[in-house]
């Protein structure tokens, strides 16, 4: 007999229609603190309306990861009606999500298993469809989640920041760097590696930017067999559309995504930010 199987993520990730129809899939909010206050990061303040406040009240967000009795709640109430847990996350690297859900799963007696995406979005939504999908096919936790580190090892993941205001609120960026950049009109583009952030380079421009974003896409589609790609925006879609045009002139039949970063990227990169991120197999 198939078991009941509970699939956990947290509000980094962004659910497409298909999960969010799903009724085992559960998203557990990052926080979202702001003047001292706590918002549930897609429940009571949306991306759109911190955007807005960012912009117009100039207020300086933070954000938290969620509490190992959040977890911890959500694992008793699940237990009642389900045989096991998958809990994916977001990168341990830039938050303690995945070390509070461990805590938690070491509290109940139900089978938990925490899967670190190192990612971040909607590629670590990739990574969590990708493992639903093995499962379901017949592998077991430990084969799907072997197969998801596999395809996750061939992810590239580049963010062109587009706020230096907020990055330098957020405490990320030092007062110097921050007139020397916005004096020079830097954008710094980000990657990540090994689940966490690092600076890649810094142009002048967010053409400029867009441009490297591609360039770095296109040498991968020589390399090897890129299998599927996302375009990450803050606020608003309209910023992806050059990104799209340009790519699926030479990949139209490219697996293409697009979706938001989300509310805890966008809280320390802020709403002009855009990114691309995509799976190559080298075999």
């Amino acid at each position: 007999m198939r078991q009941k199987i509970a699939w956990i993520t947290d509000s980094t990730g962004f659910l497409d229609e298909d999960l969010k129809k799903n009724p085992d899939v559960y998203v557990v909010p990052m926080v979202v603190i702001i003047n001292g206050k706590e918002y549930q990061d897609g429940k009571n303040i949306m991306p759109e309306e911190l955007f807005k406040l960012m912009k117009e009240k100039k207020i300086v967000p933070t954000t938290s990861q969620p509490s190992v009795g959040t977890f911890l709640e959500l694992y008793q109430k699940l237990a009642r009606d389900y045989d096991r847990i998958i809990s994916v996350h977001v990168s341990s690297r830039l938050s303690g999500t995945v070390a509070s859900s461990i805590q938690a799963a070491d509290m109940v007696s139900i089978p938990v298993h925490v899967f670190d995406s190192l990612l971040i979005s909607f590629p670590m939504t990739i990574l969590l469809k990708k493992i639903m999908s093995d499962i379901e096919n017949g592998c077991t936790v430990s084969e799907a989640f072997n197969r998801a580190e596999s395809y996750r090892d061939g992810n590239q993941t580049y963010v062109m920041i587009g706020s230096l205001e907020q990055l330098h609120r957020s405490g990320r960026l030092s007062g110097t760097q921050y007139l020397l950049g916005s004096v020079l009109n830097v954008k710094p583009v980000v990657t990540i590696e090994n689940g966490a952030l690092e600076i890649k380079t810094k142009v002048r421009s967010e053409k400029r930017a867009e441009r490297l974003l591609i360039d770095h896409f296109s040498v991968s589609c020589i390399k090897g067999t890129v299998k599927e790609c996302c375009i990450l925006y803050g606020s608003s879609p309209q910023q992806a559309d050059g990104l799209k045009k340009t790519i699926l002139e030479t990949n139209p039949d490219l697996n293409l995504h697009i979706y938001p970063l989300g509310t805890a990227i966008g809280v320390h990169a802020g709403d002009r930010t855009i990114g691309l991120s995509w799976f190559q197999d080298n075999e």
